[in-house]
């Protein structure tokens, strides 16, 4: 990157940091299960409720628990469950639709990390029907109070449930981009175990790697504080206690719930110290071939940490302590490395790959661009690097028949 750029990122990052403990940050609300949903709507006098899901959730029965309580104590409510992996305006706009006609004054997002950010963005767009999401975008853009907001995440790992972020995809251009401000953190986080059981192996996985990218990248960065580091470290324990447990036997109520609490922990440390290029880079692909969020952190993550260097090598020796994995007699180099090893191997036992096989090599450039956009100069990552920088990511994501093919045109 380029002298002047990394002044301007790090001059820009630095004023971030020290205006944090001035900023209006505020942490949901905890509830430890979807019965104590209709009390909280009685008490704020709430007349019809929105609950934006997907279909998939919704056929495996997730939502009937929540329906059936709001059914016994006379709450109107009304489903979307269009939701797709990556949030498009669309369902954005479908959901909103949905919202106004039937004058629903609270919204529930019940799902993972899509369902979540979709719930927020149909709260930004209710809250100022007149404004775009495109110019919701960046950050604090919405400047006003949401409806009641509300999040069940079905998945131990976005940790959108306590997050100031929305990520969405414009239908058209495909370009994912994400809204941040202070509103969109939901008020309650329904942490409920009980509907995270019927989860299958391969998304608890992703979703559990997905939280431990949020708490390591939080943790890395430049813009740490006493309560991201703690709740950072916290969270990368109980993944490491738990999600192998939670992997294997999905029943697991203990791990089911501990491994909401590290994503709601993650959560809480990335809100505040942000994330970096794992993130950036894993937005692109997602926004571009819709691979799914989760897994294309779990994929990235070591790549970024290796390339980060010496940098990082203190710090993710405390996070190898914090897993177990190290003493904090260990040598720092020797704690780095095997905490790098230990996210290879967690991934080879969830048979998660080192390859994005959807990247097509021309659309490289334009991806490396949308990261770059996206990280810098908010992400306050431990070493900048710019879209050329960026290129190489990529590249090494794709495996050797994309890369045979990719010659083969040339």
């Amino acid at each position: 990157m380029h002298k002047i750029r990394k002044i301007y990122c790090r001059t820009f990052q630095t004023a971030f940091k020290i205006a944090l403990p001035f900023l209006p940050y505020r942490t949901p609300e905890i509830i430890g299960s979807v019965k104590g949903i209709p009390d909280i709507l009685k008490k704020r006098k709430c007349s019809a409720v929105l609950i934006i899901t997907d279909a998939g959730i919704r056929k495996l029965g997730l939502t009937k628990r929540l329906q059936k309580v709001l059914t016994d104590y006379d709450i109107p409510y009304f489903i979307y469950d269009k939701t797709v992996a990556n949030p498009t305006t669309v369902n954005v706009a479908e959901a909103l639709s949905i919202y106004q006609e039937n004058g629903c004054d609270a919204i529930i997002g019940f799902g993972g990390g899509s369902s979540m950010d979709c719930a927020k963005a149909v709260g930004a767009r209710a809250a100022k029907p007149k404004q775009s999401l495109a110019k919701m975008k960046g950050i604090l853009k919405v400047r006003k109070k949401l409806p009641l907001l509300m999040a069940i995440p079905t998945t131990a790992g976005t940790g959108s449930e306590t997050t100031l972020a929305a990520v969405i995809t414009d239908a058209e251009t495909r370009h994912k981009y994400a809204i941040n401000d202070f509103p969109l953190i939901p008020r309650y986080a329904v942490l409920d175990p009980k509907v995270t059981v019927s989860l299958p192996p391969s998304i608890t996985a992703t979703t559990g790697m997905d939280a431990l990218t949020h708490a390591v990248e939080a943790f890395i960065g430049n813009s740490t504080t006493y309560g991201t580091r703690q709740n950072a470290l916290l969270a990368v324990r109980l993944i490491f206690e738990n999600i192998d447990t939670a992997y294997r036997d999905g029943k697991n109520i203990d791990a089911r719930r501990n491994m909401l609490h590290a994503s709601y922990y993650a959560g809480c440390a990335f809100t505040k110290s942000y994330v970096g290029y794992v993130h950036a880079v894993a937005h692109s692909l997602g926004g571009e071939y819709n691979v799914p969020h989760g897994l294309a952190n779990a994929v990235i993550l070591p790549l970024v940490l290796e390339s980060y260097g010496e940098s990082v090598h203190k710090k993710l020796h405390k996070l190898a302590v914090a897993a177990g994995i190290s003493d904090p007699e260990t040598p720092i180099s020797e704690s780095a490395e095997r905490f790098i090893q230990a996210i290879k191997e967690m991934k080879k036992r969830f048979g998660i790959g080192d390859h994005i096989p959807e990247i097509n090599d021309v659309d490289i450039p334009k991806l490396a661009h949308y990261a770059d956009k996206e990280a810098n100069p908010l992400y306050p990552v431990p070493v900048l690097m710019d879209s050329s920088e960026l290129e190489g990511f990529y590249y090494r994501l794709m495996d050797d028949v994309q890369k045979e093919d990719s010659a083969n045109k040339q």
